[in-house]
């Protein structure tokens, strides 16, 4: 990924970014050329797409197929009142624009699957996976390993949610392989044993808390600073604002 010039309004836009030594004018001309795709237009993606357009990230792409709806606003805060009935991506690139014209938009109007995905993520540099189901999330990780594409899931449900990095084509700093997707969730829950928030409800706070901390780490990794969710899952419980943090390893060969 090459750096991209500044342009004045845009120096003057991210300044409070700039003045950071560890983001700088250098940081900041990363995250113009990152190219980054958010799967998802919902809880998730909403303060994804919002703070990544914010800061300055060159190219988004967003994949989505849905439509917004009444229940939708709840949460999902990229969308507003007139936007019911709309393409989710649709009112997402719009909103996008008016907050930031110097992002570019690139629309995906698909779910992603086997078939399409490995095209769609081999033009990224970076995936974040606000899914809402373990088939996709598995989807994503063995798609992105397969690109060399770190990838940012995030998980949420009712009051709780949990966030991690994967990079399993890669090795840490005692060079072990990075873990994969399956060392953390060997296997999918059987249907029915996780319910939906259709089913169980969700506090709309708790998808702004858990997208804003994975567009963090998409910063992060993009301006190469501070110590990313590689190996390590970030678990939140909103109701007694609890957050812990386990590590986890690749599995031995075998």
């Amino acid at each position: 990924m090459s750096e991209s010039k500044l342009e004045p309004g845009e120096i003057e836009r991210y300044a409070r970014h700039i003045v950071l030594p560890e983001v700088g004018g250098p940081g900041q001309q990363k995250l113009k050329a990152a190219r980054v795709l958010i799967v998802g237009a919902g809880g998730l993606g909403s303060p994804i797409a919002l703070y990544l357009a914010a800061a300055g990230v060159g190219t988004i792409g967003m994949a989505d197929d849905d439509i917004v709806s009444l229940s939708n606003l709840q949460r999902q805060i990229i969308h507003a009142t007139g936007d019911i009935g709309r393409m989710k991506l649709d009112s997402a690139i719009g909103r996008i624009a008016a907050l930031n014209p110097h992002v570019s938009v690139t629309a995906h109007p698909a779910r992603l699957d086997a078939a399409n995905g490995a095209e769609i993520v081999a033009n990224y540099d970076l995936v974040l996976d606000g899914s809402d189901n373990f088939s996709t999330r598995y989807l994503m990780a063995d798609l992105c390993e397969a690109a060399a594409v770190p990838l940012v899931t995030a998980a949420v449900q009712r009051f709780s949610g949990s966030l991690t990095v994967l990079a399993p084509f890669r090795s840490d700093a005692d060079g072990r392989p990075n873990p994969r997707y399956r060392d953390l969730f060997p296997e999918s829950p059987a249907p029915g044993v996780v319910p939906s928030c259709a089913e169980a409800g969700i506090l709309g706070t708790t998808t702004g808390v858990l997208g804003t901390l994975a567009a963090n780490e998409a910063v992060k990794l993009t301006c190469g600073i501070g110590e990313p969710l590689i190996g390590k899952l970030l678990m939140i419980d909103l109701l007694t604002l609890r957050f812990e943090t386990i590590r986890y390893r690749r599995a031995k060969a075998g």
